[in-house]
């Protein structure tokens, strides 16, 4: 079978690396398989061997990579617009030169370019790493209501429920809702955003050299890896730091973002927050384990909104395959409700006073248990174990050869 693989960021994007890559690794495991046309959305071509091997999985014989090439023009919707309609124009053309017979889409938005591609062609199509995007997007309140972005991907979803052969929502919860909208529960096998245990596993060496480093032998030091703004608080996030700062002794912190660093050290500023007791980096997302080691425990500061519950953050599993407790959001994913009912860290709602307080005091009390480190990666196995991506691909595949 030979499959087309739709990716809709760049190679070295985070969330390629983080949620797209195992599926690749799960999908040249399947006998079945015996090609994958990976494509990708791409600022510039660039094709060169180095690129490659960003990530050996495509060094594979079954692989061959698409790079599509990004408009580039000083509208961004209007590129947006151009690069939706390539998108769909491309994916047509490898399915004709390539002998495609399924495509699987990474995401809404990747979903969007396949059921408009598709549309005519007796072709399946799956939906990986499902998450309701236009509401994400417009509770969160980077998109209006009335805006063209929102319809049209608010439409395309609802036309990947319909129509699409399988969907593989991130959470339990998105599951139960798109049951409750009609979808049928077969079509639907849920895969959480998996982690690589073995990459992400604490290292007492890495954890001693980098505190050393820094000169916080002693600190507690909380760590943030990740964006602010858009679907993350951002003047919230630096007030809790403020807190922390506050309420923790020897309190140190580790900031890993691709925000400008300028902006960063006005937030802490705003905060009056010492600049000489905060850390700040752009990292590869390869070099982010040795900095969690490091860490005491990790903030998950997502914006609260309706549709954070069926969400699926890669940090997250990150964070407890290293054994770090998780200062999260309440409301977000399965994910609060695993650390309400079994641990892995503590819950706020900055709607209630005291919340962000009560839950430092758990996370004190969680990394005085000088077992947690041991423990807590129990749940990114539980929960996070890329065999789930197989179990769904087996599960969809077997589906089809019955239904053929």
């Amino acid at each position: 079978m030979n499959i087309a693989s739709l990716c809709r960021w760049k190679l070295e994007d985070v969330l390629t690396t983080s949620t797209v890559v195992p599926q690749l690794q799960a999908l040249i495991q399947l006998q079945d398989i015996s090609k994958i046309v990976f494509i990708t959305l791409e600022d510039i071509i660039d094709e060169s061997a180095s690129r490659l091997t960003l990530h050996p999985v495509l060094l594979h014989n079954k692989v061959k990579w698409f790079p599509v090439s990004s408009f580039q023009t000083k509208s961004r919707l209007g590129n947006q617009v151009a690069d939706f309609i390539m998108g769909c124009k491309k994916l047509r053309q490898i399915v004709r030169e390539e002998n495609i017979q399924m495509v699987i889409a990474h995401g809404a938005p990747a979903g969007a370019v396949a059921e408009k591609a598709l549309k005519g062609i007796k072709l399946p199509y799956y939906v990986t790493s499902l998450e309701p995007h236009a509401n994400y997007m417009l509770q969160s309140k980077v998109w209006s209501r009335h805006g063209l972005k929102y319809k049209f991907q608010k439409r395309w979803e609802n036309l990947q429920k319909k129509n699409a052969a399988g969907l593989m929502p991130v959470s339990g919860k998105y599951k139960a809702a798109l049951i409750r909208e009609g979808v049928t529960a077969e079509n639907i096998f849920v895969v959480p955003c998996s982690v690589d245990a073995d990459m992400f596993r604490f290292n007492k060496q890495q954890r001693n050299s980098l505190r050393q480093q820094l000169g916080w032998q002693d600190a507690v030091i909380g760590i943030y890896v990740g964006k602010y703004g858009g679907l993350y608080y951002k003047e919230e996030a630096f007030a809790i730091y403020k807190q922390c700062f506050s309420i923790i002794p020897g309190f140190r912190l580790i900031i890993l973002s691709p925000h400008p660093q300028a902006e960063i050290i006005q937030l802490l500023n705003q905060q009056q927050i010492d600049i000489s007791k905060v850390y700040i980096a752009s990292v590869a997302h390869g070099q982010v384990p040795p900095y969690l080691s490091a860490a005491d425990f990790a903030f998950a500061t997502i914006k609260s909104y309706p549709s954070a519950r069926f969400c699926s953050p890669v940090k997250i599993g990150e964070y407890w395959a290293n054994g770090l407790p998780v200062l999260l959001t309440a409301g977000v994913g399965d994910d609060s409700d695993i650390i309400q009912n079994e641990g892995g860290g503590a819950l706020f709602n900055l709607q209630q006073e005291g919340s962000v307080e009560r839950a430092l005091e758990k996370i004190q009390a969680i990394i005085s248990n000088p077992e947690h480190r041991r423990e807590i990666p129990k749940l990114a196995a539980k929960y996070r174990s890329p065999r789930k991506i197989k179990e769904a691909y087996t599960y969809f595949f077997s589906r089809m050869e019955k239904q053929v």
